[in-house]
């Protein structure tokens, strides 16, 4: 049986996180967002036009959340994010930017 020492406040609110707070996207800003979202439209353009459509959803939820200071809608760009990951080709850079799109976003 083991003994853990803990020597800190036990009876506080129990936030997570640097210095108590939750960072969901990992402190990305929403600007970052916004230009990954913009290098991800770019990059289809030339290896996937039939997915530009989708990535000018996440750009433009993206780009509505900040105008209007409110949370983008998560399942929209979810399921944007997702048909572009099924979509490009596995080790393709269009990949690699929705994947970090999802990452940054906390989805």
């Amino acid at each position: 049986m083991s003994t853990f020492n803990f020597h800190g406040n036990i009876n506080g609110p129990s936030n997570f996180g640097d210095h108590g707070r939750i960072e969901v996207n990992n402190g990305t800003d929403a600007a970052q967002s916004l230009r990954l979202a913009a290098e991800l439209v770019e990059r289809l353009r030339t290896e996937n036009p039939p997915l530009v459509a989708q990535a000018e959803v996440v750009r433009g939820e993206l780009a509505r959340a900040e105008q209007e200071g409110a949370a983008p809608d998560r399942g929209r760009v979810r399921s944007a994010l997702d048909t572009i990951s099924v979509g490009v080709a596995a080790g393709s850079g269009g990949l690699a930017l929705a994947q970090e799109l999802s990452r940054v976003l906390g989805l």
